[in-house]
């Protein structure tokens, strides 16, 4: 039998703090394993200027009005934070939450926030990737409590830099997002707890392969990192109801069907269709699920996806 874990995204944009408080309550109380939020100060759905929340505030009050669910980015962006202040908020979060935090990061990708608010975006996606293999090796080290001095010629100019207090947490997890087989794959070999992605099956199974190249090239066991599969659910009675549903909610986060109709990462059907179709990711070692949810969120898809579609998938 499977034991499939389960997280979930509440999209930070076109939504209120009411709807994200009541649905990160019910969130806990149904047994979800964490709650994650975007890190983008503009919306990445539909119109970049419609409303969207901070995802670090977010966490730090979605972590007082609950009590065991997990929290953290999916995934932070590097570019925006150096990696001490990233350190210190992972830590800070983890004493709020009583030890629940978990530090998300990767390269980051959407070029006009940062000119926006004249964040330095690099040269490109190689350098930026650069950069998060530096900051993810001292954000390792001062999370487990040394003190780190940059080596010559990095981004990064560390100078015996050490933090108080330690997270609650003796290993505070850290999740890379991305799949990029030359450098993103290999900063997750040699650091990341957990892996996150999304795609198509033969692509998800690929990266599995490259990722397993670089865990044997570092000396890293790939069985100790967490895979953890990316979707985008609405669960109904019928795939015809569960398109409706999703339909409404892309109008209402202002985003065009053009824009999303080919995206494989939404996954609308029934039950009994969500979990056949997961069954051969779980298979591949993806035995952690994130559901990124649009607002309004859907109480119906958050009560049968945990309820329904994971007995249907530990059952096998």
């Amino acid at each position: 039998m499977t034991d499939l874990k389960l997280g979930v995204l509440l999209w930070n944009q076109a939504t209120d703090w009411p709807d994200y408080a009541e649905s990160a309550r019910r969130l806990d109380e149904l047994g979800y394993e964490h709650l994650w939020a975007w890190d983008h100060l503009y919306a990445i759905f539909g119109d970049p200027y419609q409303p969207i929340f901070e995802g670090w505030a977010r966490l730090a009050a979605a972590a007082g009005i609950t009590k065991r669910i997990r929290l953290g980015l999916l995934v932070g962006a590097n570019t925006f934070r150096n990696p001490g202040l990233q350190a210190k908020l992972a830590t800070t979060l983890d004493h709020v939450s009583g030890g629940r935090a978990i530090l998300g990061v990767g390269g980051a990708w959407m070029e006009p926030e940062h000119t926006a608010h004249g964040i330095d975006f690099g040269s490109g996606f190689g350098q930026r990737l650069d950069w998060l293999d530096e900051a993810v090796s001292a954000m390792r080290d001062l999370l487990d409590g040394k003190s780190v001095t940059s080596e010559p010629g990095g981004h990064y100019q560390f100078n015996d830099r050490r933090h108080q207090p330690l997270p609650v947490q003796k290993h505070l997890p850290i999740m890379i997002g991305g799949s990029g087989e030359k450098k993103t794959l290999r900063t997750i070999a040699k650091y990341a707890d957990m892996w996150n992605w999304m795609g198509p099956l033969d692509f998800m199974r690929h990266k599995i392969e490259v990722l397993r190249g670089h865990c044997e090239a570092v000396g890293r066991d790939p069985s100790t990192i967490e895979f953890t599969l990316g979707i985008k659910a609405t669960i109904r009675d019928s795939a015809a109801e569960a398109d409706r549903v999703w339909k409404a909610a892309m109008e209402h986060n202002r985003t065009p069907m053009e824009r999303v109709a080919d995206d494989s990462t939404f996954w609308n059907g029934t039950a009994e269709q969500l979990a056949e179709k997961l069954a051969p990711y779980v298979e591949l070692g993806f035995h952690t699920v994130i559901s990124e949810q649009p607002a309004p969120y859907d109480r119906e898809t958050l009560e049968r996806l945990i309820g329904e579609v994971k007995p249907l998938v530990d059952r096998g």
